[in-house]
């Protein structure tokens, strides 16, 4: 049986080193990653470059994440991609807010090493193929 084609993650971050952090730990898994460091950049990458998921930061330059996920969520070509919101906002406003605007999930850096963040992605591609 052939291999699956590898998942492709947009991951929308401004932090350059996380970027590259996630993005070495994602391809080492066997992921497609492409970014974006602002949420302007990520909107239009999105449409260019269908990913299957989209790991979006919320404090960004030009767009912030809040904002970026709305857009997804009102264009029927992006609206089913599943968003997962990776960010420092930890308040239960935020978290509330984010899934009220249609994330799938909601991790706070400081609390996840990168591989339980990759472990957690999987797991969300595998329930979004069902």
């Amino acid at each position: 049986m052939a291999k699956e084609n590898k998942a492709k993650i947009l991951l929308i971050e401004d932090d350059t080193f996380l970027v590259e952090m996630y993005m070495t730990k994602f391809e080492l898994e066997g992921f497609s990653v492409i970014s974006a460091e602002d949420g302007q950049k990520g909107l239009e990458m999105v449409k260019k470059e269908n990913p299957d998921i989209i790991l979006l930061d919320i404090l960004m330059p030009k767009m912030d994440g809040f904002a970026v996920l709305d857009a997804l969520k009102k264009d029927k070509a992006t609206a089913n991609i599943p968003v997962v919101l990776l960010t420092n906002l930890g308040q239960k406003e935020d978290v509330k807010k984010g899934f009220e605007k249609g994330a799938v999930g909601y991790l706070i850096k400081a609390h996840f090493m990168p591989s339980e963040v990759v472990d957690k992605i999987k797991k969300i591609l595998k329930e979004s193929k069902k």
